[in-house]
């Protein structure tokens, strides 16, 4: 039987007993039918896994004692940061749930000169939570146990340099390719939005170091590019075989 994994974010240690959170403790309840005694398997980011025996069920709330804690060793040697030029629809849900199971560490969204997507600052602080708990979803399902971090959208005319970090755009026109690229540990991927990088977009990448690289002679949509590109990333420097 298949142990379901949760995101709880608090304090984890073995012997306590814990209540569990509100939404855990419904689908557990409400959803799985789960019963005393049962198992199942908690994390808060901090990259253990901590094994859980159900103790106490009631209407809407169970509790548990955790009984083991398990150092998982599934995070990439690599550190990728996806900078996303936001995306139209459900895009960005899809592109970030991706990301994380490929492996992302951190991601931006980032607002660039042909983004047609506007967020107020109440609709950004939404969305920015709506993101987060994308990822952590993915991160139920994948196994990981170290979250990534989804930071504030950016604009595109803001972003840092970092010398200690190997900086990516997609080109079609470029000739080096990922694997022509040295091995390095810190990679930022660049990703435009629907419309693409415009041409200030790319002068103030390559400004901060960016190099262009291609993929094939295909032209990828951007929910495609950087997943696309993160594979490639994980199969060639990464732990993707």
């Amino acid at each position: 039987m298949r142990i379901h994994r949760f995101y709880a974010p608090i304090t984890l240690a073995v012997r306590n007993e814990l209540p569990l959170p509100k939404e855990a403790s419904h689908h557990c309840i409400q959803v799985l039918r789960y019963s005393v005694g049962d198992s199942l398997i908690l994390f808060n980011g901090d990259g253990f896994d901590y094994i859980a025996e159900i103790t106490a069920i009631e209407k809407k709330s169970c509790a548990v004692t955790i009984t083991e804690k398990i150092n998982l060793e599934n995070e990439s040697p690599i550190n990728i940061h996806l900078f996303q030029g936001i995306a139209r629809g459900d895009k960005m849900d899809l592109i970030i749930q991706k990301s994380v199971e490929l492996g992302v560490k951190y991601f931006t969204p980032i607002f660039t000169e042909r983004s047609n997507v506007k967020l107020d600052n109440k609709r950004q602080e939404k969305k920015l939570v709506h993101w987060q708990n994308i990822a952590i979803s993915a991160c139920e399902q994948s196994g990981r146990a170290i979250v990534p971090k989804i930071n504030p959208p950016v604009q595109i005319k803001n972003l840092p340099g970092d010398e200690n970090t190997l900086h990516l755009i997609l080109e079609p026109t470029a000739t080096s390719r990922i694997t022509d690229l040295p091995k390095t540990k810190n990679i930022a991927v660049y990703i435009g939005p629907e419309g693409g990088f415009s041409p200030s977009d790319l002068d103030k990448l390559k400004s901060i170091g960016a190099l262009g690289i291609r993929l094939g002679p295909r032209v990828l949509r951007t929910e495609t590019a950087g997943l696309a590109t993160i594979a490639i990333l994980q199969t060639t420097f990464g732990d993707l075989s």
